[in-house]
């Protein structure tokens, strides 16, 4: 190992190097795609380079010392004999991941783009808690135990304490990573609904389980017992759930963010446990930029990032859902709307989830081509929160080849909708809706939102008049003087106006 020793400090430097590169690119949607090939590169480095020193090497140090009978008042963990060569299980399992990993890109539709992450983040906290369980069951095989205490005829192994709080801070953050993961998955699936789910006392319950965990930790370092660390995990897995069961449809894109961090700090932590410097630095990029992340969209939410990480703290009673009030408005037909915008001279189109759904991004590339030819400007206006998850818009219209130059993120194209003609809106509904800015005991108040009411006309495509955005809260733009619905399938309807500009 020696020998070879520096080319794989240089392999897993180059291979980190990869990484800060494809995140740089992803950056922005004009580089993505070659972040995307730098990230591809530097884990197939990282991976071949941890394959080739590492399969197999298992520790066998058998050696038996004696210690004072006050080290030997708990249980400790059983120390396995010498492994068999796994390296064929390992390839197996590296093919039958690939393959599923494989199919699941080639199969899944790209409005189930944030149920897919959510779900790949459960599997790294997952994997987190699995090779922690396996160290602690067997530390000679990861060369973190450097005594054997025999006991009652049986060898045990004392883990040294750095490894166990590596250890224990790797499987509570794993088990809170898989299980807030579920949930996220579950609710941006429809599994369950979008609303926050408030269980009485949830903030005493939270804090008192967080405070348990650390005091166990602590405990842990000094005693191995199996109680405390299973107990540790049991309640990661608990608090993983209750932080995520609160947070509201509104916040989801933060909460997938934040999920991502914590992969990334699972990841670390068992980096250190394996001794593998790749997945040490791989882990603290995903978490620090997971957290910075998950930083900029609370502030540009005007939440409290200390609030959503701590699971809706502060959170109230959600008032949506209610029957929609009965009021007048107006309804438009696919011609209405493209006679006004082909006469328009800017029309912004704010597109939301209802968008992805109807998967009609093409559709809706090929009506702002029209509009162009009219001699139309046509920007896109981003919500840092539109969709399911960061980016969510900005990953469909590059899928169907709008310019970059066209795209705008909120703080840059607001302020425009008071000189605009038309503000057409295709699927979206609380990333527009102006009780964020008016009404106080709205469960999306405080979110900054876009001002398209301030535009001459607004037409707003939905499917009816009877549903309500992701959080819930009916939206006065509908019965505005200056608003015209389009109740359809937005594909549908889109493809409607395109006949009709044609």
């Amino acid at each position: 190992m020696s020998d070879t020793a520096p080319l794989v400090a240089l392999a897993y430097l180059v291979a980190g190097v990869l990484f800060i590169l494809a995140l740089r690119g992803l950056s922005s949607p004009a580089t993505s795609r070659r972040g995307n090939r730098f990230g591809m590169a530097g884990m197939l480095i990282a991976v071949g380079t941890t394959l080739a020193t590492h399969i197999p090497r298992f520790h066998n140090d058998t050696a038996h010392l004696s210690l004072p009978n006050t080290a030997l008042s708990n249980s400790y963990a059983v120390v396995s004999g010498p492994s068999a060569n796994g390296t064929l299980e390992i390839l197996a399992a590296i093919a039958l991941g690939a393959a599923i990993g494989l199919v699941t890109a080639r199969r899944i539709a790209m409005t189930a783009m944030p149920q897919l992450v959510a779900a790949f983040h459960s599997l790294v906290g997952l994997a987190a808690v699995l090779v922690a369980a396996a160290a602690y069951l067997n530390p000679q095989a990861f060369g973190i135990a450097d005594l054997v205490v025999p006991m009652i005829g049986q060898p045990f192994a004392v883990i040294r304490p750095e490894s166990r709080v590596e250890m224990a801070l790797g499987i509570a953050i794993g088990a809170i990573t898989f299980s807030g993961s579920v949930i996220a998955f579950l609710k941006l699936n429809g599994t369950m609904g979008g609303k926050p789910i408030l269980l009485p006392g949830r903030h005493a319950i939270n804090l008192a389980l967080i405070a348990a965990i650390l005091l166990l930790v602590a405990l842990f370092t000094r005693d191995q017992a199996p109680a405390i660390f299973w107990t540790i995990a049991g309640l990661s897995f608990a608090i993983g759930f209750l932080l995520i069961v609160p947070i509201g449809g509104a916040d989801m894109p933060v909460v997938v963010s934040m999920l991502n961090s914590y992969s990334g700090w699972a990841a670390a932590a068992m980096g250190f446990t394996l001794g593998n410097t790749a997945m040490i630095v791989t882990g603290a990029l995903v978490g620090s930029s997971g957290a910075i992340l998950s930083y900029i969209m609370c502030r540009a939410m005007n939440r409290s990032f200390i609030s959503v990480i701590a699971g809706g703290f502060g959170a109230t009673a959600s008032v949506g859902g209610a029957a929609v009030v009965d009021r007048p408005w107006k309804r438009g037909s696919a011609e209405d709307a493209a006679f006004l915008m082909g006469q328009a001279e800017q029309v912004i189109i704010v597109p939301g989830y209802g968008m992805a759904v109807a998967q009609a991004q093409h559709a809706l590339r090929e009506m702002g081509d029209q509009l162009k030819e009219h001699g139309v400007r046509v920007k896109y206006a981003i919500h840092p929160v539109a969709g399911r998850m960061p980016g969510h818009m900005n990953v469909l219209l590059a899928e169907a080849n709008v310019p970059y130059d066209e795209v705008f993120e909120l703080e840059d194209i607001n302020a425009e909708f008071a000189q605009t003609d038309v503000a057409f809106i295709i699927g979206a509904n609380d990333v527009v809706n102006p009780a964020a800015k008016t009404d106080k005991a709205s469960p999306i108040y405080g979110m900054p939102v876009f001002d398209v009411g301030r535009a001459k006309t607004v037409l707003f495509i939905k499917r009816s008049m009877g549903g309500v955005g992701y959080a819930g809260v009916d939206n006065d733009v509908f019965y505005a003087d200056n608003t015209m619905m389009l109740l359809a399938d937005a594909k549908k309807m889109v493809e409607e106006i395109n006949k009709a500009l044609a």
